[in-house]
Formats: C-alpha cells, structure tokens, sequence
C-alpha cells in the first residue's frame, strides 16, 4: 500500500491524541502537533512514542497554530518529507481562561474569550485548510476533517463554543462545494461525549447528563476517521457534517471495550444542518 500521511492537529491529549494514536495503530504516518516540546517526557512527545509503539510511524511538530508562519513551514515539512499529506484532522483548540467560565453568561466573561474560542478553535482550521488544499488539490486526492459537535444544534458550554463549532461545519459545507471534482473532500464531525484522560478522571458516571459509559472513546473517533478516508462513497459527503457515532455504527466500529456509543442526535433535538434537509 502506499504511504499515508495524516496530519492530526492539537494531539498531545484527548481526542487528537486518541485519533493519532488510532490512526498509527491502522498504519499511517501521523504528524501531530501541540504548542509544547516533543521530548519523550512531554505530552506531545508521549503521544509520539505510543504511535511509534503501535506500529505507525510519528512525527512530532511543536506549532503555535495562532502563528500563520508557524503553520506554512509545518505544512512545507511536512510535502519536503513525504510530497503528498492524505490526510488533515482538525482538532487543535484552546480553553479560555477559567474553563469552568463556561457556566458564565457571555456577558459576564471577558470579550477576550474570542481569541481562544474563535482564533484557535475556529480561524486556525480554516488556516489549515488552506495550506492542506494547497498539497492536496494537485495530487487530486485527500480528505479534511473538522471536529466540530452537537454544540452548533444546541446550546453546548458557551455563545462563542457554539458560534465556533456552527462555522465549521458552514466551512467544511462551503469548502466541499468549491472542492468539487478536485478529489478532496471537507467534512466536519459531531462528537458525542468523549471519554477523554481528564473527564474520566473526575471520577463521575455522567457529565451534561449523558452517562460516561456510553461515550465515545477518543479512539473510535480516529477509527471512524480511517474508515472514512477509505469509504469509496466519501466524494458523495464531501461538505457534509457527520456524526461519528452514527458513522461509527454504519462501519461496524466500537469502542475500545466493545461497546457501541450513543448518538446524541435524539437529546439536541436532531441532527447535523449541512447539508440543508
């Protein structure tokens, strides 16, 4: 098989770590990125040495993903290394300050929230993007994800979460209809709740009401990545958003212990906006 090269952005913990680590454990090669170091005692170098561990091959970028010069000359590297990326999960994101603020009304948190909320969790994939349809679009294949959540059906922790994660999926919507007969595709996914390192060491059985045990493991998600980026049918969803329990159960994927993950779809009233019904 010919090499495949992803790039999972915001991969030292939680879901870009369990994607990255899913997608070595299928046999890709797997950049990933976080803003601090690389050594084997840092998170992001941790994540390096379990890719490496699994039989994938890792290479791990520190990258401000706020810096548009920091991106380019990652995305340079990486078409310097391998001329070709297959792959873009768009995970990266940063919490405001006083995560728990997210219980605040947005009048009472400071307009600075915008900086982490919007310029990382939104501006930075779109960046991304760009630099991604820049290697892609010439070799005439490759696949771009967005994590995004039910957050853009219902309100989901705050105004600006929400407005984040609704213009993601109008990105990857927009995106899909200007990527049209390239052979790259766009598509944002809506997450369930994920059973991330810290949520689960809270020590709790729910959180926002739905039960940790039918959440999704931060690997699944990748799984279902993989199996999407393979799925012959992808240019028939290119702009579209999934959501990855749902895809996970059309692919026959389970969580790491053999459980299916729930779909959230029925608790935020319905399910993903684009493409319109």
């Amino acid at each position: 098989m010919t090499e495949r090269v992803a790039l999972v952005t915001g991969a030292s913990r939680g879901v870009g770590k369990g994607v990255a680590t899913a997608l070595g454990a299928c046999g890709w090669t797997v950049y990933v990125t976080a803003r601090g170091g690389v050594t084997p005692d840092e998170p992001l170098g941790q994540t390096v040495s379990e890719i490496n561990a699994s039989g994938g091959a890792a290479v791990g970028v520190s990258c401000d993903h706020s810096d548009d010069a920091s991106v380019s000359a990652l995305f340079d590297q990486i078409s310097a290394d391998h001329g070709r990326l297959d792959l873009l999960v768009n995970n990266v994101w940063a919490a405001p300050k006083g995560f728990g603020g997210f219980s605040d009304k947005f009048w009472e948190r400071p307009v600075g929230d915008w900086d982490t909320l919007i310029t990382v969790g939104l501006r930075a994939h779109y960046v991304a993007c760009v630099e991604a349809a820049k290697i892609m679009v010439p070799q005439g294949s490759g696949l771009m994800v967005n994590i995004s959540s039910f957050g853009t059906r219902g309100h989901l922790h705050s105004v600006l979460y929400g407005m984040s994660k609704a213009a993601l999926d109008k990105m990857a919507f927009d995106m899909g209809h200007e990527l049209f007969g390239t052979g790259v595709s766009a598509i944002s996914l809506w997450l369930g709740l994920i059973q991330t390192e810290l949520l689960m060491s809270l020590g709790i059985e729910e959180f926002a009401g739905f039960r940790l045990d039918e959440a999704e493991h931060p690997q699944f998600v990748g799984r279902v990545i993989d199996r999407l980026w393979q799925d012959p049918s992808l240019p028939e969803r290119n702009g579209h958003t999934l959501v990855t329990a749902e895809l996970g159960a059309q692919y026959g994927l389970v969580n790491n212990d053999g459980t299916p993950p729930k779909s959230h779809r029925e608790p935020f009233g319905g399910g993903p906006l684009f493409p319109p019904a």
